[in-house]
């Protein structure tokens, strides 16, 4: 390691941009299998859902990723749709961050990208 680079630029052999890129996209990941798990419910509750202890486990932690995507969306989408909204544009953001992660990793381990 040059003597002008902390430590701090480097975590286990990889720069710390590629760290952040891959947890960004880790918990993106959580947030979509969330949403994903709360459809299943949904779907497997035959019109029960909100009565279902689990379904409103989902919708606790799914309401972030729903509140922010209410704030984004024109205000003819509906209520009801903006879980699918929501994991569509998770869906986006990881092929965005999986893109970014070639980007940064690939060049910084020295391998061949093909």
């Amino acid at each position: 390691m040059p003597s002008h680079v902390t430590s701090v630029t480097y975590f286990r052999g990889g720069c710390v941009l590629g760290d952040l890129v891959v947890i960004f996209k880790g918990l993106v990941e959580f947030a979509a299998l969330i949403l994903l798990g709360q459809g299943l419910v949904y779907l497997l509750s035959f019109g029960r859902h909100e009565t279902n202890a689990v379904y409103r486990f989902f919708r606790l932690l799914s309401s972030p990723v729903v509140k922010s995507v209410r704030v984004i969306t024109p205000k003819q989408v509906s209520d009801r749709h903006l879980p699918m909204v929501g994991f569509f544009l998770l869906f986006w953001l990881w092929f965005g961050l999986l893109l970014a992660k070639a980007a940064i990793l690939i060049p910084a381990s020295g391998a061949s990208p093909v």
